[in-house]
């Protein structure tokens, strides 16, 4: 196995699988914080933290920062999600202990100069202004909300206008002092490195971080529930959601087979039966998010206003009719899928660094691909049904819409067919 692991004394954890065939090297720093961390009056911190960190360093200008990468070829970025924040860059194998030095000093020296604070403050409103725009993005952040109302989990990770521009330079640094911590951090590579040569850069570069775990966050409860908003648009944006199942449940790849047979593909039930037999959609798919201590199933389509109850209607029926016919051929097709999307992930430096580093957040260890497969292997077409029978059973469904007020009418009632059906 290519993969090494070392945690250091202060609790992070280096690890790297090595590529001898390649020249360039992916690498980066997931920190297990992320927007459902934030406080009530931190809402967007993490968003903005991130944005922040290629601004200046006290060793570097924001435009050094973006010079002495791109002068050697690579690139560097950040992410940022619900439960953590990344920080990474792509390089040439010779140039992977400028990426790390890098990577340190933004995240160990920022300045957060006020000017530059305000300008980034600026950018992120006109980011909130874009999804604001943008509908099928839009019904997105409103179906969170619905799912998880008034809790950081439900919240946007941009923040608001209003919360955006309330953060000031003490605010970062104390939301970085609390949840930048040695033990919930991962230093991830995969490519052209060698272990024991990254560990001693980390070793070096990373010693400013120390002290215990960071807090845990507020446990996530979903509610479900309705949000409609009327909107001057062609088209009805149409999301469905019930409560999934946690990272590390059992049940997790039966759950996960079901939403790919459901919705997950071209062939999926789904995509047939709304798009290609009926013609109600452009747009169609399923998916479903693993958290820590929950999970998120969804669904997302589009439709013409006229069209959006028939499509509603067939939707709720294929969901109830998979969960119980669901078959061989359908199960096959979508284990098929999740495992080639696993093997050919596997030819991308970025995507192993990815993969290593959101591993040991989730369990705490590198799990290997073939482990993986393994249980995806082992789902059946009786767990993939039950999965899906106890996902209809488990809570009411969460709806979020936007469009014309014809189109959404009845929607609501339509979509809460499916949980009385369970009952």
């Amino acid at each position: 196995m290519s993969v090494e692991i070392t945690r250091l004394p202060s609790g992070l954890v280096v690890i790297t699988d090595s590529m001898p065939h390649l020249e360039t090297a992916s690498l980066g720093v997931w920190v297990g914080a992320g927007s459902r961390d934030e406080r009530a009056d931190e809402h967007g911190i993490s968003h903005l933290l991130e944005h922040m960190a290629f601004k200046g360093t006290t060793r570097r200008s924001a435009r050094q920062i973006a010079e002495e990468i791109e002068a050697v070829g690579g690139d560097i970025n950040a992410s940022t999600s619900s439960e953590s924040t990344a920080y990474y860059a792509r390089m040439l194998r010779s140039d992977v202990p400028l990426a790390l030095d890098v990577l340190a000093d933004i995240l160990s020296n920022p300045t957060f100069d006020p000017e530059e604070l305000a300008r980034e403050q600026n950018v992120i409103v006109q980011e909130i202004g874009a999804c604001e725009d943008t509908p099928d993005d839009l019904v997105f952040e409103l179906l969170q909300a619905t799912a998880f109302p008034n809790q950081p989990v439900g919240r946007s990770i941009l923040g608001t206008r209003e919360s955006v521009r309330s953060f000031d330079a003490a605010k970062l640094r104390a939301y970085l002092a609390r949840h930048y911590r040695a033990p919930n951090m991962i230093v991830a590579a995969a490519g052209a490195v060698e272990h024991a040569a990254i560990v001693e850069e980390v070793q070096r570069l990373f010693a400013a971080f120390s002290g215990p775990p960071a807090p845990e966050p507020e446990p996530a409860r979903f509610a479900g529930g309705a949000r409609l908003e009327p909107r001057d648009l062609e088209q009805v944006h149409v999301t469905l959601a019930m409560e999934g199942l946690a990272q590390r449940d059992p049940a997790l790849y039966s759950l996960q087979v079901f939403t790919n047979a459901l919705g997950g593909g071209m062939s999926s039930r789904l995509f047939q039966e709304v798009r290609e037999k009926r013609g109600l959609c452009y747009s169609i798919y399923t998916f479903h998010t693993p958290l820590s201590d929950t999970g998120l199933f969804g669904l997302y389509a589009g439709t013409d206003p006229q069209d959006a109850r028939e499509l509603m209607r067939v939707v709720i029926d294929e969901i109830a009719a998979a969960a119980e016919t669901l078959s061989e051929g359908e199960v096959s097709r979508a284990k098929a899928q999740m495992k080639a999307g696993l093997l050919m992930a596997l030819e991308s430096s970025s995507a192993r660094a990815e993969q290593l580093a959101r591993r040991m957040l989730a369990y705490g260890r590198p799990i290997p691909t073939s482990e993986i497969i393994a249980k995806v292997d082992a789902v059946t077409v009786e767990s993939a049904r039950a999965a899906g029978r106890a996902l209809i059973a488990r809570s009411r469904p969460a709806i979020a819409a936007l469009g014309p007020a014809e189109g959404l009418e009845g929607t609501v009632a339509i979509a809460e067919g499916l949980g009385r059906r369970a009952a």
